[in-house]
């Protein structure tokens, strides 16, 4: 296991270089996340005004939504490399095809791709921390906890995405994960508002994905709150994780290995 892993990191040196000229590429996802926290955390806060949690303390929207949007910048990294750069390489460049000539087996190359992910999720994940430290969001000293939190968020989703990109065909394809998952996963996982706002059907389907498990993990962190349901959302992130890096082995195994 641990030589498997020291030689996943040469695919992330591989990804290093690849990138020494277009670094700030890296960097793409992070003002996503940025701009929703600037243009509807303080713009639309001031028309919403407070929000109160479950222990009766008041905090602004801003402070609200920002956990939230961190949880969005783990996925948009993990989404980033392993969806859109693991497809190129999979079907046009055939990178993975060279990579299997060396000592690197299908093992390797899903945890080196994940590492790299991990990288590029874990740098938008510090930005942006600053960024709420910056702006004086910061309301709990667990805060600094979200790091480590949101590199497991990370590795959930980047396993997810993997096993998702293993079974894609077309670039059309695209479409469907995009479309039909992360999207409504960014709208209705409770990263806005509160989902007590919601109709109950609405509620149930939103407790079964993943970003909202993320976004409650996460949040409970920034805002001090922590209890049974966001050591249930830690859980469900690992389960989730463990179940996803299972699928994508095996997917990508009968996709390099025919």
């Amino acid at each position: 296991m641990v030589g498997s892993l020291l030689r996943s990191r040469r695919l992330v040196q591989r990804n290093l270089l690849v990138y020494k000229r277009g670094w700030m590429v890296i960097f793409s996802g992070f003002f996503e996340p940025l701009f929703y926290l600037l243009g509807i955390g303080y713009g639309l806060g001031t028309l919403v005004g407070g929000i109160q949690l479950s222990d009766g303390r008041t905090i602004t929207y801003a402070a609200f939504v920002a956990p939230a949007l961190l949880a969005t910048a783990s996925m948009n990294g993990a989404i980033a490399e392993s969806i859109f750069n693991v497809f190129f390489k999979l079907n046009f460049s055939k990178t993975y095809d060279a990579i299997l000539a060396t000592p690197l087996g299908i093992r390797e190359i899903a945890v080196g791709e994940m590492l790299w992910s991990l990288f590029r999720g874990t740098l938008y994940v510090i930005a942006f921390v600053l960024v709420m430290i910056g702006m004086g969001l910061v309301i709990s000293p667990l805060l600094f906890l979200v790091i480590p939190a949101s590199i497991l968020i990370g590795a959930s989703f980047s396993a997810a995405c993997l096993a998702a990109t293993a079974y894609l065909r077309t670039v059309q394809d695209f479409d469907l994960p995009m479309g039909l998952v992360v999207m409504p996963m960014f709208l209705f996982s409770g990263t806005f508002f509160p989902i007590s706002l919601y109709p109950q059907p609405i509620q149930l389907a939103m407790e079964l994905t993943p970003l909202f498990h993320a976004v409650g993990l996460l949040r409970g962190l920034a805002t001090g709150l922590l209890g049974w349901h966001e050591l249930w959302d830690l859980a469900y992130m690992v389960v989730f994780g463990a179940i996803a890096m299972w699928i994508a082995l095996n997917r990508l195994e009968q996709r390099l290995i025919k």
